[in-house]
């Protein structure tokens, strides 16, 4: 079957767009990682799907692929680009819409600057939420909030790392360290996804505090692997530095792809991400009809 699709990206973090508000295309999770894929697809980070409003006071449902095929329920970044998509194919007039993820309800609105903010509603601090069972770990208290030591390599308890854990409609856990750049990212990443306590895997960012109101960023996204910049791992990272005290209210956020501003009023508001979204092309592509 022939498609179309539309290449995307906010910050470096890159997305195929497929507009199914027609009808759905019914694709598999393999036609999924064939659009991702870098070699014989496309390429992408994520994969993202307009579809029709599924409730009167929702405007479209946001359906979103892992490059490895599996639904997520949160992409921050790939929401940016969502409602700029739908606002240049003029399949909404409106500069505030109200989407349905797999996570929630979230409300991105396109600026006058050209950027997109994007509500992404309250953060999730309870553990069966999130999910995660920390039924056999010994929480460390820091600040107004906690870590949790986890051990990436059982058995080696010099392997211990600390971690904040929490939800932005996905799992992440947020770990300190003093320079990005050296961060174990690829290696640790995977090990920490890997642990029972995080029953739907996790995103595992890694926080570069370079001032109260500047971070520096890396994040290894389930399904994806590091990517140059990831929305809800940011908002993580932001909510995380606030309540361990560590920041203010309104930061920059420094990623390998580009900048991010993140706020958060504390407990009972929502958290607001600012940044870019760019159309890089438009196209079409042939994907066999069953695969």
């Amino acid at each position: 079957m022939r498609i179309s699709f539309t290449k995307m990206q906010g910050a470096g973090n890159d997305f195929v767009v497929l507009d199914e508000t027609g009808g759905q295309l019914g694709l598999t999770t393999a036609h999924y990682r064939l659009l991702a894929d870098r070699h014989f697809g496309v390429g992408a980070d994520q994969i993202l799907t307009v579809r029709p409003s599924p409730a009167a006071d929702i405007d479209f449902q946001y359906i979103i692929h892992n490059a490895d095929g599996a639904e997520v329920e949160q992409c921050g970044n790939g929401a940016r680009c969502f409602a700029r998509f739908v606002h240049d194919r003029g399949l909404c007039s409106k500069d505030t819409i109200r989407v349905q993820t797999l996570g929630g309800v979230i409300e991105p609105r396109l600026m006058p600057d050209g950027r997109v903010t994007v509500n992404m509603g309250e953060p999730v601090f309870e553990l069966s939420a999130i999910p995660f069972d920390g039924s056999a770990l010994q929480r460390r208290v820091s600040g107004a909030w906690q870590q949790w030591p986890l051990q990436p390599v059982p058995g080696e308890p010099a392997s211990t790392v600390l971690a904040a854990v929490l939800s932005i409609g996905n799992p992440h856990a947020v770990l300190l360290v003093d320079d990005v750049d050296a961060a174990p990212v690829s290696t640790l990443g995977p090990q920490i996804q890997s642990l029972r306590a995080f029953a739907r895997g996790v995103n595992v960012g890694f926080m570069q505090i370079v001032a109260r109101g500047q971070i520096r960023l890396r994040v290894f996204e389930r399904g994806a692997g590091e990517t140059l910049a990831c929305g809800s791992g940011a908002c993580a990272a932001v909510v995380a530095g606030i309540r361990l005290g560590l920041l203010d209210d309104s930061v920059e956020v420094q990623t390998r792809g580009g900048k991010l501003g993140i706020s958060w009023g504390g407990a009972g508001t929502s958290i607001l991400m600012t940044g870019q979204a760019t159309t890089v092309f438009c196209g079409e592509i042939d994907l066999p009809d069953n695969l």
